[in-house]
């Protein structure tokens, strides 16, 4: 299929981004590396009157440390997130992802922002936000806001982002000695949508989980935070017998819907897996 129509315009500077998307409101699309957008209106998912190409704006590829994290701007593409030492040192969990988004191809040219903006659950970013509670950044007419990424995710490819506003970075808190970060999905061949996913972050005290934050990816309409199984970690050393435990506990947390993809069943044994995975991993490094 062909994309429907549409006009296209590339600002300058953020204030001429930001009069369009209050101009045009819900016509608007915003353009970042266009890898999931060009192919959702191939598909007549997204019918924009016009497209908002805002990579010609400065600002947005910067990657920074501050003394609130690690700051991603919305334009850097995922190629430079794989090859950044501050991403590898820093945050882990995201920099563990990278690999798993899509072909080389793609990662040269898709973003960042593109990804969190879209908030498809299928995406490797939106779960690993999830997992450490980053922070999205948008401006709009009123100003700039700050939104958690609890907060973030609404309903499928529904998030906090208002039509007039911009997501310019996202922000992720700096991995600690006594943290381990773990991300690990199934897919039937590199590269495809992953049918189901986990981003882990661990905090471990004496061999001993002390905090566990895990996001799922590809198991429901957003990412989700699978709260009951993290608490069945709590104060415990990873084991077989946690491992157990805490898989019992996913039924608390989960609710799939079966599709072409896999039954009900079928994705709360994935689901089950990669926590086991996780865990294991988790174990040798304790």
């Amino acid at each position: 299929m062909k994309a429907p129509a549409f006009d296209y315009v590339k600002p300058k500077d953020l204030p001429e981004a930001l009069r369009l998307l209050q101009q045009y409101g819900a016509g608007a699309q915003v353009l970042a590396g266009g890898q999931s957008l060009m192919a959702i209106m191939n598909l007549g998912l997204a019918m924009p009157e016009i497209l908002v190409d805002i990579t010609g704006i400065d600002g947005l590829r910067d990657i920074q440390e501050t003394a609130h994290g690690i700051r991603v701007g919305a334009l850097v593409t995922h190629a430079t997130l794989e090859s950044s030492a501050l991403i590898a040192q820093k945050v882990p969990l995201l920099w563990q992802s990278v690999p798993h988004v899509a072909h080389m191809a793609i990662r040269n040219v898709g973003t960042i922002g593109g990804s969190m903006a879209l908030a498809d659950p299928a995406a490797e970013y939106p779960a690993v936000s999830l997992a450490l509670n980053a922070t999205i950044t948008l401006i709009g007419p009123d100003g700039q806001r700050n939104v958690a990424a609890q907060d973030y995710f609404l309903g499928l490819y529904e998030t906090a982002r208002k039509e007039d506003e911009l997501l310019v970075a996202v922000t992720f808190p700096k991995v600690s000695t006594d943290e381990v970060m773990i991300f690990d999905e199934l897919t039937r061949r590199r590269g495809d949508y992953a049918l189901c996913g986990l981003a882990a972050a661990f905090t471990v005290k004496s061999g001993v989980i002390s905090a566990a934050r895990l996001a799922y990816l590809s198991i429901g309409d957003t990412p989700v935070l699978a709260e009951a199984a993290g608490r069945s970690l709590v104060g415990n050393k990873p084991d077989q017998a946690l491992i157990e435990v805490a898989q019992n506990a996913l039924v608390n947390d989960l609710s799939p819907r079966g599709d072409l993809h896999g039954s009900v069943e079928g994705k709360l044994h994935w689901a089950k897996v990669l926590l086991a995975r996780s865990l294991r991993e988790l174990e040798k490094s304790a």
